[in-house]
C-alpha cells in the first residue's frame, strides 16, 4: 500500500515581516482559518500579511493586511494595533464582516436579469393574455 505525504498548500497564505514571533503567527493562523473555514463560504485564496515594525517609537507598530478572492469576489481588510494578538483580533473582526457580505452576494446572486432579447423574462408588468380590465376596456 503506498501513501501520498505530501501536504496540500492551504488556499490563504499567511506571511510575515519583522520580528513576528511563532506564537503571534499560529494565533493569527487560528483565527484566520475560524474565519475562511466556516461552512457555506465560497472557496477562499489569497493571502494575509502580518508585519511589526522595527521603530519603537510608533504607536501602532503592528499591522496586518488581508487581500482574499471569496468566491468572484475581492474582499481587502487592513489593520493596525500596538500589540500582535489585538491586530490579529482586530483583522479577524472585519474578515469575518468582509467574507459574510461576499458570501451573501454569492449566494443570492446578485446579478441583474437578462434582457428579453437575451432570453430573460422581460416581464415587468401582468402576463400578457391574463384577462386583466384594461386588456378587457380595448376588446369591447
Amino acid at each position: 500500500m503506498t501513501t501520498d505525504h505530501t501536504q496540500q498548500t492551504p488556499p490563504v497564505r499567511l506571511r510575515c515581516d519583522g520580528a513576528v514571533d511563532e506564537k503571534t503567527l499560529a494565533y493569527a493562523r487560528a483565527k484566520v482559518d475560524a474565519v475562511l473555514g466556516r461552512p457555506g463560504l465560497p472557496v477562499v485564496t489569497g493571502e494575509v500579511h502580518i508585519a511589526r515594525a522595527a521603530a519603537h517609537h510608533a504607536g501602532h507598530p503592528w499591522s496586518a493586511t488581508a487581500d482574499l478572492r471569496v468566491g468572484g469576489r475581492q474582499v481587502v481588510a487592513v489593520a493596525e494595533e500596538a500589540t500582535g494578538t489585538e491586530v490579529v483580533d482586530r483583522l479577524q473582526g472585519r474578515l469575518r464582516r468582509q467574507t459574510d457580505k461576499a458570501a451573501q452576494a454569492w449566494t443570492d446572486g446578485h446579478r441583474t436579469a437578462a434582457p428579453p432579447w437575451r432570453g430573460g423574462s422581460g416581464q415587468s408588468g401582468p402576463a400578457a393574455g391574463s384577462g386583466s380590465a384594461a386588456e378587457d376596456s380595448r376588446t369591447a
